[in-house]
């Protein structure tokens, strides 16, 4: 017992992979900072000292506003549409009546988040073509004709389809582990509700939501993040455009970087997502562990 106790012991454990997480993970984000510091290119050796004028050059540019505020707006509407709708989806799949049924949806929307994000880009890219795509035949098909338009053509739409494209394939992944989550609830507090005259919407709102909020904020977490990482369902759709009105963080990262050849603005933007992604975490954090105190 006395060699698992000592402190010496468990670090000697631990420093493999304390190693691992300090060797590829933390020295990289500390290098990329240092290296946002220069004016470098992709196969050149100089290296020219230019302080903080990635930055400034990054707050003066009207495109990162535009990303900045595309990456708040996915985030935004995937926590509402992924983890809100995910969450009554897998609440829903829990009544007696869907029981029985539930390993039949439960693969049916799980099914989209095992695509290659590059094959739904694609799929998507077909569903909304303006002449021969699926939704504008559809909503002619049913008298909407007037609504019809080329989705990934015009700017005050394009955004808001690949957005949506996004929650069809990954609400099924969220949806699964709030499942999880809700089958760990005691079946005792539904049945004491029920008898006490509580319908299905009450029983969700003061028995499910309460008893799931850690799982919410773990999954709130997970889909801010994917919000500000997301790359290829932009990139594959519209690559930025039109006139990049879809331009992302990542987008605009991979511009500067790998089309400019301006590996030292790039890497000030890696930082920046960086910096935003941490703050947002831990802010969420900080949230979860207020919830958790009351």
């Amino acid at each position: 017992m006395k060699l698992y106790g000592n402190k010496k012991t468990a670090l000697l454990f631990i420093a493999p992979a304390l190693l691992f997480v300090l060797l590829f993970i933390y020295y990289p984000i500390v290098q990329n900072f240092f290296m946002s510091l220069y004016r470098w290119k992709a196969f050149g050796e100089d290296r020219i000292w230019v302080g903080l004028q990635y930055y400034r050059r990054i707050a003066q540019d009207p495109v990162f506003y535009t990303a900045l505020t595309n990456n708040f707006l996915y985030a935004l509407i995937s926590i509402v549409f992924q983890v809100g709708f995910g969450l009554v989806i897998a609440a829903i799949l829990e009544e007696t009546f869907f029981r029985r049924f539930q390993g039949f949806f439960r693969t049916v929307f799980f099914m989209p988040s095992v695509i290659s994000i590059t094959v739904v880009g694609l799929l998507f890219q077909l569903i909304y073509h303006p002449s021969i795509g699926l939704l504008n035949n559809f909503l002619k098909a049913i008298g909407l004709e007037n609504l019809t338009r080329a989705w990934l053509g015009e700017s005050g739409s394009a955004m808001y389809a690949i957005i949506a494209s996004s929650q069809w394939q990954y609400i099924g992944y969220i949806m699964l582990l709030f499942l999880v989550a809700i089958q760990k609830i005691p079946k005792e507090l539904y049945e004491s509700a029920e008898m006490d005259g509580a319908g299905a919407f009450q029983r969700f709102i003061h028995i499910t939501v309460p008893q799931v909020k850690e799982t919410i904020i773990m999954n709130s977490i997970i889909t801010v993040i994917g919000g500000f990482k997301v790359f290829d369902e932009v990139y594959v759709m519209t690559a930025g455009g039109p006139g990049r009105s879809t331009e992302v963080l990542a987008t605009f990262l991979y511009r500067s970087g790998f089309r400019n050849d301006e590996m030292g603005m790039a890497s000030a933007i890696a930082s920046i997502i960086f910096v935003i992604t941490f703050v947002l975490t831990l802010v969420q954090l900080y949230i979860n562990r207020k919830i958790a105190e009351e």
